[in-house]
């Protein structure tokens, strides 16, 4: 394996999926890709092959992000303005709008048990196939995709109680 063409091909997958995991907050987001990497390349004799190296990377970020909680205890999300891009033109309601809503929706998943949120999570921020998700999580594609879906359902439920 070329561990050069594997860190730049991957790198912003692993970056993207673990600024979702940290809200939008970048330095901690690079620092545990940085460390996602390290322990990659320390390990790369361990990989199997039977799985994506997206998928394994994937796995490795998010056990580097819960260390990283469980070390801290200090962990705190970003706050919600400071994640989005607002510009010049727009009203005021219409920010406090957004907020509202991507406040709700955060709230919302994080409600969802860990198993479902990992599902959730991988498909929207790591873009990962139902198929790999479901092998990064040993189990089967469909139940990833019908978990998947059951946790929209709940979100959009939750959602719509909120408008």
């Amino acid at each position: 394996m070329n561990i050069k063409k594997i860190c730049e091909e991957y790198y912003p997958l692993v970056l993207g999926y673990l600024l979702t995991l940290t809200n939008g907050n970048k330095d901690l987001a690079e620092d545990l890709t940085q460390e996602t990497f390290y322990r990659a390349i320390k390990n790369i004799k361990s990989f199997r092959g039977d799985c994506k190296v997206s998928t394994w990377l994937c796995q490795i970020a998010k056990y580097t992000f819960w260390q990283y909680l469980d070390k801290s205890k200090k962990y705190k999300q970003v706050p919600l303005d400071e994640l989005m891009n607002v510009s010049a033109g727009e009203l005021v309601e219409e920010m406090y709008i957004k907020e509202e809503t991507n406040k709700v929706l955060y709230e919302s998943i994080e409600k969802l048990d860990a198993q479902t949120k990992d599902v959730v999570l991988f498909r929207l921020t790591g873009e990962l196939s139902f198929k790999e998700i479901g092998e990064l999580l040993n189990k089967t594609e469909n139940w990833a995709r019908v978990t998947f879906y059951r946790a929209k359902a709940k979100i959009g439920k939750e959602m719509s109680n909120y408008e």
